[in-house]
């Protein structure tokens, strides 16, 4: 056997309550005199202004700023996280006009690291929230114990770039239903086409036009907005041959449409369509839904005129 090294010794972990009894008078005091603990794991100087902060009748633990300025606030917990204490973070955050929020416990449950999580990606980037466990150590028989802080969640350029992700597709959603709504009032003044449709999030709108799997697309984007023939029935094998059918009727259905079209066979894709298109308009513009508005009217109807009668002598395998 080696030789055994005494200098070695075994981690045991050590009751908070045995190092500090109470919560606010014993280990909010020892932090506020011993912030270097937790600066050295978070990663930036903290400053305490104020213990037990008076927020209308609450009192948040600690209330100090960053170097570089800004307003923080730190909540502790020698126990489990709950749910009162999650509600003071953000009424002390808002209440305060704190950025940053520092939740330190022993026991982060899994839901309120979710939660965190949520915050961290909803809210603004000058807003941050960190969820810090406590533990106490000392090294075998030992009498001293240490503080051990752990990060268990942060803010992160990551986070913050998914909750924009998130808000930015919710947006876009609302832009959409709100689009549609006035599209399809608009439409409804001059004709039936949309008398059953409702509006909804996605950037195309159907419009049947006789045959299942084939519809007149009302399409809407930050670049363009069309409408379109959109052969849909299914099979590749199917698609091609109504495609080839209203084809072969190119000259005819032009004349009747008033206009050259975008035949778009598409052959490496399931589906194929046939497009009117208007660039450089962007639905996200409320100043460009009144062209928005009169292209695509226009449009569906002269395609409804020019493709119906065509899309209904399509021989049906």
């Amino acid at each position: 056997m080696g030789e055994e090294n005494n200098n070695i010794g075994k981690i045991k972990k050590v009751p908070l309550r045995e190092l500090w009894k109470r919560e606010d008078s014993n280990f909010t005091k020892w932090l506020e005199e011993n912030i270097d603990y937790l600066t050295d794991v978070i990663g930036f100087d903290i400053s305490i202004e104020s213990r037990e902060e008076n927020v209308g009748p609450f009192s948040v633990d600690l209330y100090g700023e960053d170097n570089e300025g800004n307003k923080l606030i730190i909540e502790n917990q020698l126990e489990k996280t709950d749910h009162k204490h999650l509600g003071q973070i953000i009424t002390y955050l808002t209440n305060l006009e704190a950025k940053t929020a520092i939740w330190i416990s022993s026991e982060p449950i899994e839901e309120h690291k979710k939660a965190i999580d949520w915050l961290n990606e909803t809210t603004p980037d000058d807003i941050s929230f960190y969820l810090i466990q406590l533990e106490a150590i000392k090294i075998g028989d030992e009498p001293m114990a240490a503080p051990l802080f752990t990060i268990i969640k942060r803010p992160s350029t990551k986070i913050k770039q998914i909750g924009a992700e998130k808000k930015e597709y919710a947006q876009r959603h609302i832009i959409r239903k709100e689009f549609w709504s006035q599209f399809i009032n608009e439409i409804n003044k001059t004709n039936s086409m949309c008398n059953n449709v409702s509006p909804g999030t996605e950037n195309w709108l159907p419009i049947a036009i006789g045959m299942g799997g084939v519809s007149i697309n009302i399409v809407i984007s930050k670049k363009y907005a069309r409408s379109e023939i959109y052969i849909n029935r299914g099979t590749k094998e199917e698609n091609k041959r109504i495609f080839d059918q209203l084809f072969a009727q190119k000259e005819n259905i032009e004349s009747d449409f008033g206009n050259n079209l975008i035949w778009e066979r598409m052959e490496d894709n399931v589906t194929s369509r046939i497009k009117n298109q208007l660039n450089e308009v962007d639905v996200s513009n409320k100043d460009d839904w009144e062209k928005m508005n009169i292209f695509l009217i226009d449009s569906a109807v002269r395609m409804d005129k020019a493709f119906r009668k065509h899309i209904s002598k399509i021989n049906r395998h």
